[in-house]
C-alpha cells in the first residue's frame, strides 16, 4: 500500500497475481481490484401478505443487507473500487431508490413486525452506503482529491438530480441536517450539478403541464405555441377518464409534490434556481386549475371507499405540500434576504410584491396560502424591515386577499396566528380525509381547504363568542338600529357565522348573500334565554363539605355533639384519671423490651409467610477497629467551621531520598499560600499580575534549590548585514548548524557528513 497522506487517486498498490505469483503495480482505483460479488435488485414488500411472497421478500432483503454490510466493512480503497466499477451494486441502489415505499404510502402501515424490521435494516444500510459515497475525506490518511472526487461521482453517475431527490424523500425524516451536509458537499465539489438542476426545473414544470393535459385542462402556453391535434376534441377529463388513470394522476402528483418539498426543505440553496424559472407562477396556476377539478372528481365518482379515502388523503397532502413549497421559495428568495439586510433589499421587496400581485388572480390558491401562512404578517415584517414600502400597494394586496377568501366562499379566522393556522389546518382540513370532508350533509360542495377552527371564548350568555359582552351588545344595537325588523337571535347567529364582523353581516343581509343555514332561520327569532347561574351555596367548595355539621347539605344535625365550654356531666377529676390512652400505648412499647437473636418465620397452612420482623444476625467477626472514631468531637462552637484532621507526616528519621524534600517544599509552599490567603481572605478576585509574579518567584526559588542553570542566551540573528558579525554570533550560528538536526531529523546531517568524509557521497 502507498504511504499515508497521499490521496486515493494518486496511490498505487503492489499486488501478487497470476499462478506464478508475480507482483504487479496498479493504481488504487482500478477495475481489476474490485471483488466479484453480485448484488440482488430490490423488490418492495408484498401487498397481499401471502406467506410465499413474504418469505421471498425477507430472503431478498437479507441478501441485500448482508451485501451492503460487507461493502461498508471494506477499507477505503476497496470500497471505492467496488462502488465505481461494480454495475450490479449501482443497479441494486437504483432499484431501492425507485421502489422503496414512501412515507405517504398506506402499505407502510400494514407491514408485519418481521417485514418491518427487515425493511428498516435494509433502509439504514442503503443510507449509510450513500452517505459514505458522498464523503471524499474519511480521515487524514483516507481521502480523495476534491476535484477528482467531483469527477468520479459525476462521470460514473453515482449521484444525479433524480437520485438526490429520492434520497431527500426517503431519508429526509430525522436526517435533514446530515442530508444537507451530504448534498452540499456534492454540489460544492462538483458545480456541474447546478447546471443539471437548471435543466431539471423545466422537466418538473412539464409534469404539471402533463397532468393538466390528461385532465383536459390544456395549459395556456401549450395552447398558444402548438396547434390543436385531431384527438383533442375527444380528450378525457377528470370526471370521464378511467378510475385507474385518475388514481395514477393523483399518486403521480402526490409523489412529485412530496419529493420536491423535501428537496427544497433540506437543500434551500436550490430555491434560487426554481425561482429564476418562474416556478411559483406555474405552480399557482396549476393549483387553481387542476386541484378543484381533481377534488370534484374524487368526491363525486363512485370509487371503492378505501380507494376514495386514500385518493382524497393524497390529494389533500399534495395541496398542503404545494402551499409549503411556495412559502419555502418565498422565504429563501425574498423574505430572508430582506430580513438579513442584503444590498439588494429593494429588489427583493419588489420581487415579493410582484409575486403576490400575480397570485391575486388565483383566488383559490391565495386563500389556501393565507389560511396557512398569513400574508398580512409577511407584509408587516416587510414594513418593519423596509420603511419605504408603498402603503397603497400593500393595501391593494391585502384587499385582494380578502376578496380571495370571499370568492372561495370560506370563513376567514380573525384571531388565529399563522403558526396555529398551519397546525390546525394540517390536523383538521389537510390531512384528515373522511366522508365528511368530501361532501357535507346538505350536498353543498366544499371549496378549498377546511376553514381553520377559531379559538372560542364563552361569554356571559354561554354562547361561543370571540368578543366581550359589551362589544356584543354594541354590535346588536348597531345592527338593529339599521334593521329593526330582525330579531336578536337571528342577528346573533349571523354574527357568529361571519366572525362578529358587523359590516359584513349588514352587507350580506342587504344583498341577500347569507349562507343556506342562515336563510332557513326565522328572522324574528328572539334572543336565547340567558342561563341562570347556579346558587352560590350549592356550588361552594371548602374543607367542611359533606361533614356531620354541614348545615348547607344536611337538614338535621346531632346537637348532642355540640356544646359550648365544658361538657355537661363531665368531671375534671374523671377526665384526668382516665388513662385509657396510656393503656393503648403500653402494648406497643412493651414489644421493645424483648430482644431475640433469631425470629422464626411463621408460615400458615396455605404456605404463605406471616408478617414478622426479621432481625439481622450479629456477626462476631465484625471488625470494630474504626468504631472508636469520635464523629463531631472536634467541632468548634461555630456550625460552619470544623477542624480537619491533620495530614499524615513521615517522621524525620524515616525520611530518605529527594521525594521527602520535595514534599517538605510543597508543604512550605502550601503553608505560605494559606498564610497569604488568610491575610486576604475577603478578597474576591486577586490581581492576575500579582499571582503570576508570585508563581515566577516560587519557580525561580525551586530552580535555585535544585541547582538549575539557565542556558546561555544566543544571538543567531546578529547585526545588520554587510557590517560584519561578532565572534559570539558566528559561534552561535555554527552551534545551531551542527545541532539543528539532532532531534526531529534523527541526526541526518551528522550521518551525511560521515558518509561524505568516507567518500560515499561526492562533494
Amino acid at each position: 500500500m502507498a504511504c499515508s497522506r497521499v490521496p486515493l487517486d494518486e496511490q498505487r498498490v503492489t499486488e501478487v497475481s497470476g499462478p506464478q505469483g508475480r507482483e504487479r503495480t496498479l493504481p488504487a482505483l482500478h477495475p481489476e481490484r474490485k471483488e466479484e460479488r453480485g448484488f440482488v435488485p430490490y423488490t418492495p414488500p408484498p401487498d397481499d401478505h401471502s406467506s410465499a411472497q413474504v418469505e421471498e421478500f425477507l430472503e431478498h432483503a437479507q441478501f441485500i443487507s448482508e451485501d451492503l454490510e460487507w461493502l461498508l466493512s471494506l477499507p477505503h480503497d476497496k470500497f471505492w473500487c467496488q462502488v465505481v466499477f461494480d454495475e450490479s451494486l449501482q443497479r441494486c441502489l437504483d432499484s431501492y431508490l425507485r421502489l422503496a415505499p414512501r412515507g405517504i404510502d398506506t402499505s407502510c402501515l400494514s407491514l408485519s413486525p418481521v417485514v418491518s424490521e427487515a425493511q428498516h435494516r435494509l433502509h439504514r444500510n442503503v443510507f449509510l452506503v450513500f452517505l459514505r459515497m458522498a464523503t471524499h475525506k474519511e480521515s487524514k490518511e483516507h481521502f480523495i482529491t476534491p476535484a477528482v472526487f467531483g469527477e468520479i461521482i459525476y462521470d460514473n453517475f453515482l449521484f444525479d438530480i433524480p437520485k438526490i431527490l429520492d434520497l431527500c424523500v426517503l431519508f429526509g425524516r430525522g436526517n435533514s441536517q446530515l442530508l444537507h451536509k451530504m448534498i452540499e458537499n456534492i454540489f460544492i465539489q462538483q458545480p456541474s450539478y447546478y447546471g443539471d438542476l437548471e435543466e431539471t426545473v423545466p422537466s418538473i414544470i412539464q409534469v404539471f403541464n402533463t397532468i393538466l393535459e390528461r385532465c383536459g385542462l390544456q395549459s395556456g402556453d401549450a395552447a398558444d405555441n402548438e396547434p390543436l391535434k385531431l384527438n383533442t376534441l375527444t380528450c378525457f377529463t377528470a370526471m370521464t377518464m378511467r378510475e385507474e388513470d385518475l388514481s395514477d394522476l393523483v399518486i403521480y402528483l402526490c409523489d412529485t409534490c412530496t419529493t420536491l418539498h423535501c428537496f427544497l426543505d433540506i437543500f434551500p440553496e436550490a430555491c434560487k434556481t426554481f425561482h429564476r424559472h418562474g416556478f411559483l407562477n406555474r405552480l399557482s396556476s396549476f393549483y387553481e386549475a387542476a386541484v378543484p377539478d381533481m377534488e370534484r372528481a374524487v368526491r363525486k365518482r363512485s370509487f371503492n371507499k378505501c380507494v376514495q379515502e386514500d385518493l382524497w388523503r393524497r390529494l389533500s397532502h399534495s395541496r398542503r405540500r404545494m402551499v409549503e413549497i411556495t412559502h419555502t421559495l418565498l422565504q429563501h428568495t425574498c423574505l430572508q434576504p430582506i430580513l438579513e439586510g442584503s444590498e439588494n433589499t429593494a429588489a427583493h421587496v419588489e420581487d415579493f410584491l410582484q409575486t403576490f400581485t400575480t397570485f391575486l388572480q388565483e383566488k383559490r390558491f391565495l386563500a389556501d396560502y393565507d389560511e396557512v401562512y398569513s400574508v398580512a404578517e409577511d407584509i408587516s415584517l416587510l414594513q418593519q424591515a423596509f420603511p419605504h414600502l408603498d402603503d397603497t400597494r400593500t393595501s391593494y394586496l391585502l384587499h385582494g386577499v380578502e376578496s380571495a377568501w370571499e370568492s372561495a366562499g370560506k370563513k376567514r379566522p380573525h384571531t388565529v396566528s399563522a403558526n396555529l393556522s398551519a397546525e390546525s389546518s394540517s390536523k383538521a382540513g389537510w390531512d384528515a380525509p373522511s366522508s365528511q370532508n368530501m361532501a357535507d350533509e346538505k350536498g353543498v360542495e366544499l371549496k378549498g381547504a377546511e376553514c381553520v377552527i377559531d379559538i372560542p371564548q364563552k361569554g356571559d350568555n354561554g354562547a361561543v363568542c370571540s368578543v366581550s359582552s359589551g362589544a356584543l351588545e354594541s354590535l346588536l344595537s348597531h345592527i338593529r338600529d339599521l334593521l329593526p325588523d330582525l330579531g336578536e337571535g337571528f342577528v346573533m347567529s349571523c354574527l357568529e357565522t361571519y366572525g362578529y364582523d358587523g359590516e359584513l353581516v349588514i352587507n350580506n343581509i342587504l344583498e341577500d348573500r347569507l349562507t343556506p343555514e342562515l336563510r332557513n332561520l326565522d328572522r324574528n327569532m328572539p334572543r336565547p334565554v340567558k342561563e341562570t347561574p347556579p346558587p352560590v351555596l350549592s356550588s361552594r367548595s371548602n374543607a367542611f363539605n359533606d361533614d356531620e355539621f354541614d348545615v348547607f347539605s344536611r337538614d338535621k344535625v346531632d346537637m348532642s355533639r355540640v356544646w359550648r365550654g365544658r361538657r355537661q356531666g363531665e368531671s375534671v377529676r374523671e377526665m384526668l384519671n382516665d388513662k385509657q390512652h396510656i393503656n393503648d400505648q403500653r402494648d406497643r412499647y412493651r414489644s421493645y423490651q424483648t430482644v431475640v437473636d433469631e425470629v422464626p418465620v411463621v408460615t400458615d397452612q396455605s404456605g404463605n409467610q406471616g408478617n414478622a420482623y426479621l432481625l439481622d444476625d450479629y456477626d462476631d467477626e465484625y471488625d470494630d477497629t474504626y468504631d472508636i472514631n469520635q464523629v463531631g468531637a472536634n467541632d468548634l462552637d461555630e456550625d460552619d467551621e470544623l477542624l480537619n484532621r491533620r495530614p499524615f507526616t513521615i517522621p524525620q528519621v524515616l525520611r530518605t531520598g529527594r521525594r521527602e524534600e520535595e514534599e517538605d517544599e510543597g508543604e512550605e509552599e502550601r503553608e505560605e499560600e494559606e498564610k497569604e490567603s488568610a491575610v486576604k481572605r475577603d478578597q474576591f478576585v486577586q490581581d492576575p499580575a500579582v499571582l503570576r509574579e508570585r508563581a515566577e518567584a516560587r519557580r525561580a526559588a525551586m530552580q535555585n534549590r535544585r541547582g538549575y542553570r539557565a542556558p546561555p542566551a544566543s544571538n543567531v540573528m546578529g547585526g545588520t548585514k554587510g557590517r560584519g558579525q561578532t565572534q559570539e554570533t558566528l559561534l552561535d550560528r555554527r552551534r545551531k548548524e551542527a545541532n539543528k538536526g539532532r532531534g526531529a531529523n534523527h541526526s541526518r546531517r551528522t550521518m551525511a557528513d560521515r558518509k561524505r568524509n568516507k567518500g560515499m557521497i561526492p562533494s
